[in-house]
């Protein structure tokens, strides 16, 4: 898989940041009702993260959920983020 930058994902993305620090990588912060929803949003991401084979790294704290994606074979963004973020980000509108 090549690499696409996040930089270039961000683009294609809405309210995704390029992630802090020197890594190539791309974050957001979802927020919802409570924790309910919070878990709900994470176990669907999990079982397409691993019909993926691409898992993001995140953060849960109530009904907080903050993730970074990068593709760690291709040290850096590639296609594969866009597509979890862009599925992360249509479930996250369906739980709303």
């Amino acid at each position: 898989m090549s690499k696409i930058g996040a930089d270039a994902a961000i683009k294609a993305l809405k309210g995704w940041k390029v992630a802090e620090g020197e890594r190539d990588a791309i974050s957001k912060a979802y927020r919802f009702a409570d924790f309910k929803t919070a878990f709900a949003f994470m176990s669907a991401t999990a079982l397409k993260a691993e019909q993926m084979d691409h898992h993001p790294e995140w953060f849960n704290v109530y009904n907080k959920v903050d993730v970074i994606l990068t593709t760690h074979d291709a040290d850096g963004v590639t296609q594969k983020d866009l597509e979890l973020a862009g599925f992360m980000d249509q479930l996250a509108a369906k739980l709303a």
